[in-house]
């Protein structure tokens, strides 16, 4: 049986006017550990003292591993160094790449114990961490108040985000190189709280990150951080985190789910859309943004057949729809869609089109006649979204009616407008209540202010529906000549015909 490589292990380390203890930080790197590394890369973030001229010493000095020393011109900061390093080990191959500071304020001599559980497969991640085991932070000469502010954040953090880690504030990690590439680590700050941000984006992805005791260490090296703000802006990242699941804000450093998460009897359009498809015979159904499924899988177990539509394919997808097309409706319809469809379901799609009227139209031209066209839109009249615009924070969400995808906003005068000169006759138009389940879970006090939307949303939909759902159908008018039904596209193609002039009447 043929072993499998060792993996190529990189030693990142970050210095800013580091000039004193980088040489010396990087002697401690233990010597039968050494043969071992790939790797080190020593980035100095654009230092005014002699730190790359130490690095670059260092690096020339015999039995030393292979070593990149490089330079900033610009300051990018401790998060932006860090990204540029990363991106560097995965140019140059590397499998394990260990974080570590050029003023040696982590021990060099644990990188084996860094490296190790990733090596076994054990996880994605290492943290040094300080705190597990009790005492030796302030043994190590931790200042109390940093000690206080570490124990109060970490245990705030691990609170808002599940997790158990006992400490989050540690610079001393270890990482896959595969993993990182699975995270938007581009999008983070370049400041102080990246370390906190790649542990939320590890956890988010549902990463493994093992931590391993760390001895402390606090001598003359100047601290850049500042305390205050690194505590504000640890608590804005966690924050801006946990509203991003609900919907709010747009996080760009947290990837957005692809797949529409459906859930039965949530009260949201679909789920509505649902119901009234329940109450219809079974038929040719075409779903558009069908997502993964999860709708079209409810609709075949009514006995509808369905070609799910959508320009990306989530796995599964073809296992729940009896056709699955790929196409992007910014280009049209494709040919492969066919026709005489019985109904057509556009939930939560026309919003993200540039010109949703042509969709509408070529939707409306697949139908049979008579057949029925299902679309929900979000209510940009909303009393959510016009309180942001009175306000004067208007901004867009990873989801809702402001979702930041979204390319137009309809109102129920414009959804009527819309549909209307697309060529189709409304059959029923009702409004949805604002989705609390989705902010506050399914708790008491989410069931109360849902009856209490359902409430207003009757009262008056224009101001608290969430959505809109139309049933639509595609308009037929007729014109009557002696007794015969004629359509309005033939009388027109005749024009003109003076003779039928007081003999046409009009109908619906």
């Amino acid at each position: 049986m043929k072993e499998s490589p060792s993996p190529r292990i990189g030693i990142l380390v970050v210095a800013y006017n580091a000039e004193s203890t980088l040489e010396k930080t990087l002697d401690r790197i233990p010597k039968d550990f050494r043969s071992r590394i790939a790797e080190i890369l020593i980035l100095d973030d654009a230092s005014s003292d002699g730190t790359f001229t130490a690095g670059c010493r260092w690096s020339q000095l015999e039995g030393m591993p292979p070593t990149v020393v490089m330079r900033h011109t610009k300051n990018l900061g401790y998060g932006g160094n860090q990204k540029a390093g990363y991106a560097l080990a995965a140019e140059r191959g590397l499998d394990i790449v260990v974080l570590l500071h050029g003023d040696g304020q982590y021990a060099p001599e644990l990188l084996p114990e860094m490296v190790a559980p990733i090596e076994r497969g054990e996880c994605e991640a290492v943290f040094g961490s300080r705190m597990m085991c009790s005492g030796s932070a302030l043994g190590g000469g931790m200042p109390f108040y940093k000690w206080l502010g570490n124990r109060i954040l970490t245990r705030f953090e691990n609170a808002s985000l599940g997790s158990r880690l006992t400490e989050f504030h540690s610079g001393y990690r270890a990482y896959s190189v595969a993993a990182l590439r699975r995270l938007p680590i581009d999008k983070n700050t370049d400041a102080f709280d990246f370390d906190t941000q790649i542990i939320v984006q590890l956890l988010d992805a549902g990463m493994r990150i093992k931590e391993i005791p760390v001895p402390t260490y606090y001598g003359d090296e100047i601290c850049y951080v500042n305390g205050l703000r690194y505590a504000k802006d640890v608590v804005k990242d966690v924050l801006e985190y946990r509203l991003a699941l609900k919907g709010f804000g747009t996080c760009p450093w947290i990837p957005k789910p692809v797949e529409y998460a459906f859930k039965e009897g949530d009260g949201s359009s679909h789920s509505a859309i649902l119901g009234i498809m329940r109450t219809l015979p079974p038929g040719r159904v075409l779903d558009v943004g069908c997502s993964g499924g999860q709708f079209a899988e409810r609709l075949e177990a009514l006995g509808h057949t369905v070609t799910g539509l959508d320009f990306v394919e989530v796995p599964g997808v073809r296992e729940r729809c009896s056709q699955f097309l790929l196409a992007d409706l910014e280009e049209g319809l494709p040919p492969e869609v066919g026709a005489d469809y019985d109904y057509v379901v556009a939930g939560d799609v026309i919003e993200h089109l540039s010109r949703p009227e042509r969709v509408l139209r070529e939707l409306r031209d697949v139908l049979r006649p008579g057949g029925r066209m299902l679309l929900s839109v979000p209510n940009f009249g909303h009393w959510y979204s016009r309180l942001r615009v009175a306000l004067g924070v208007f901004g867009y969400d990873r989801r809702g009616i402001l979702d930041e995808t979204h390319l137009r906003f309809f109102t129920r005068g414009s959804l009527r407008r819309t549909v209307r000169a697309a060529g189709f006759d409304q059959l029923r138009l009702t409004s949805t209540g604002a989705p609390f389940w989705s902010v506050l879970g399914t708790g008491v006090t989410a069931g109360v202010l849902a009856d209490v939307s359902r409430l207003l949303t009757r009262v008056r939909p224009t101001l608290f529906g969430y959505q809109y759902v139309a049933v639509l159908t595609p308009h037929a008018a007729q014109t009557i000549i002696a007794g015969e039904h004629v359509d309005v596209q033939d009388i027109l193609s005749r024009q003109p015909v003076p003779e039928l002039a007081g003999r046409v009447g009009a109908g619906s």
